[in-house]
């Protein structure tokens, strides 16, 4: 089976230091295996997404010479095969409509549903649209940076599917939009780790095959914490777009290109020829320097 990775950005602002690290670490496990490199543009949340900065986004990439195989595909046209996901779910007797508010959740300490709702038939207006777990065996993949990811239905049985505002939720739709591609590999942050297992579910709920998966050290404040509004979670300065690939692969812990190479494409080629994913196992965090 040939490679085929995905970048799948939402277009909520502009690609900061973090989101390039995801883009490369992609971009190079896909180009080292001879494969194809897609973009998806995950633009379903309409009221968070902008076109602009669906613009920006695709500009800086051009910028960094991360240059993707076809055409982007866009969640916000794909409408009707979530629809149709949703249907087979139905099918299985797998949804039910759920009640429970996010301060109910919270309170309870607890993501699955709180309330007896699956005993009852809320209006779709009045409700989200949950996917049952519960009969689920535990499911299991090997992260090929940081080892075994268990889904457990005893913990997580519920996941939402559709929200009360009618918008598809991000775990189906990740799933539908990888399997529709031929997604084999998925190269992205490891501060979505936690949505894997969920995302292994719906899989097995859809009868489908998830790809491998391979997470990124993700990149924090020098306390730890997440990147704050800093220079780091600033819009990517495309005038230095060297600079910040060489400080990428740093992050990434890959080596260097010789300092005679100073362009993007040029740096991205040697990256592609010395790319080691072994080098990212166990490493799930990078924290920047105070200075």
């Amino acid at each position: 089976m040939r490679y085929v990775g995905r970048f799948a950005p939402s277009p909520t602002g502009p690609l900061h230091l973090g989101s390039l690290l995801a883009a490369v670490g992609s971009y190079l496990d896909a180009r080292n295996a001879a494969g194809r490199w897609l973009l998806r543009i995950d633009d379903i949340d309409g009221a968070r997404c902008r076109p602009a900065w669906s613009d920006q986004l695709r500009s800086t990439l051009r910028h960094f010479a991360l240059h993707h195989d076809d055409e982007p595909v866009w969640q916000s046209a794909r409408g009707a095969r979530y629809a149709a996901a949703l249907r087979q779910l139905t099918e299985r007797d797998l949804l039910f409509r759920c009640r429970c508010t996010r301060r109910e959740l919270a309170e309870e300490g607890e993501p699955c549903c709180v309330r007896d709702c699956r005993r009852h038939d809320y209006p779709l207006t009045e409700s989200s649209l949950r996917l049952d777990l519960s009969a689920l065996p535990a499911l299991d993949t090997v992260d090929r940076s940081l080892g075994v990811i268990r889904f457990d239905p005893n913990l997580q049985r519920d996941v939402v599917v559709q929200r009360r505002d009618g918008v598809i939720a991000y775990q189906l739709a990740v799933v539908v939009d990888d399997t529709d591609q031929g997604i084999t590999d998925v190269v992205r942050g490891a501060d979505l780790l936690a949505t894997t297992g969920l995302q292994l579910a719906i899989h097995h709920a859809l009868g489908l095959n998830p790809p491998r998966y391979l997470h990124l050290p993700v990149l924090t404040e020098a306390d730890g914490s997440k990147l704050a509004k800093s220079r780091y979670s600033a819009a990517l300065d495309e005038t230095a777009a060297a600079s910040l690939l060489r400080r990428s692969l740093d992050y990434l812990q890959q080596a260097q290109p010789p300092p005679q190479i100073q362009r993007p494409s040029e740096l991205l080629h040697s990256a592609v020829l010395s790319w080691d994913p072994a080098r990212l196992v166990g490493l799930s965090e990078v924290r920047l320097s105070s200075d």
